[in-house]
């Protein structure tokens, strides 16, 4: 589930940012305790072995290795390549995000044009708002393992109320290998021209409204199965896992402290851990956001949508359908001029508007 800190930096002050750095779900510090605890093994033992195992004259070699390898590391582009690739998976994660499906929207138009108080218009209006969450946890088990877990089957799904025995039968006869997301949206569609035939939508306008409000959905759908079809290609991710690990490889070396070295002996290496922390985490934070779908703790919680989106289409259709308080005036019903209230706390943020920087020039 995405880890929301939006409460805590809501006002800029002192700590806003520094508060954050102690927290551990979600954190850097999670993500790269494991591959930072291996990378300071290596370094200190590799410094064990020169200080008090290697004979003189291997001493020598190893401080050759080390110059080498300190000399010529800086030929790596990691931060052009990092830096790039991390900013192509940040704007293809957001796509993602921008591309789940809501059915709430649906809703809203289903209960505004498909009427009818009785069983049947319910059974319809439920039923098409049914195909479309069906749909969506279709699309979800075929790319989000956490879905999958939940719903490995057409079984479970059923189980669960998202499809009925008959429903299953059918679309599990359909002889074709592709995926079969879209077939409760032609379902839905179905029924929204059958509403038409029976009188409970009334003009073709809505028709085409309700029609091109599955297409969208069923586009979104598409766009997300897309996405975990064609993810970014494998050569790149390849060249800038290689360039961040071999340049940390050269770093176990090149940036060991000899006797006879610039920066005397010394025992902890302050600006090399702290590079590691920074292009490793940049790395992870890529690795992270590839594929929101999975199970890391900013990956999108879509099982909680599952659940939402099935729930509000309920209420929307059937528990809302028709239904809005009583008519009466509001306060200011005899008044064009008036005040709004604001409470003590929030007494400072009450401010002329703004009506135009030349508004008063004269």
């Amino acid at each position: 589930m995405t880890i929301s800190y939006s409460k805590k930096v809501a006002t800029s002050n002192f700590s806003c940012f520094l508060k954050l750095l102690l927290r551990w779900r979600g954190s850097i510090y999670k993500l790269l305790w494991k591959d930072f605890a291996a990378f300071a093994a290596l370094f200190y033992s590799l410094s064990f072995l020169y200080r008090f195992v290697l004979t003189e004259s291997w001493r020598r070699v190893f401080e050759s290795i080390s110059v080498y390898c300190q000399e010529f590391n800086s030929l790596i582009p990691v931060a052009f390549v990092l830096g790039f690739y991390v900013s192509l998976v940040v704007n293809r994660w957001w796509e993602q995000f921008k591309a789940i499906p809501y059915p709430s929207r649906m809703a809203m138009f289903v209960s505004a044009l498909l009427t009818g108080n009785d069983e049947r218009g319910r059974l319809m209006r439920r039923t098409i708002m049914r195909y479309l969450c069906l749909s969506y946890v279709i699309t979800m088990s075929s790319i989000s393992p956490g879905v999958k877990k939940r719903f490995p089957t057409f079984e479970h799904i059923t189980e669960a109320g998202f499809m009925l025995p008959n429903e299953q039968k059918v679309i599990e006869g359909m002889t074709t290998t592709y995926n079969k997301y879209f077939v409760p949206l032609v379902w839905a569609a179905s029924l929204v021209s059958r509403a038409r035939k029976e009188g409970r939508i009334k003009d073709d306008f809505a028709v085409k409204t309700l029609i091109d409000e599955i297409n969208e959905f069923r586009g979104k759908c598409g766009t997300l199965f897309s996405f975990d079809w064609v993810t970014i290609p494998l050569v790149y991710t390849q060249v800038v896992t290689l360039a961040v690990y071999m340049f940390f490889l050269s770093c176990l070396m090149g940036r060991q402290f000899l006797e006879n070295g610039r920066y005397g002996d010394m025992y902890f290496p302050f600006f090399t851990f702290l590079q590691f922390f920074f292009y490793m985490g940049w790395l992870k934070v890529a690795e992270t956001l590839l594929n929101p779908f999975g199970e890391d703790d900013d990956d999108f919680d879509i099982n909680g949508l599952i659940d939402k989106n099935l729930q509000i289409s309920y209420l929307v259709v059937d528990g809302m359908h028709e239904e809005h308080p009583e008519l009466i005036k509001d306060q200011y019903w005899d008044s064009l001029e008036f005040e709004l209230p604001y409470t003590e706390a929030a007494q400072r943020f009450q401010k002329d508007e703004h009506i135009g920087s030349a508004a008063n020039i004269e």
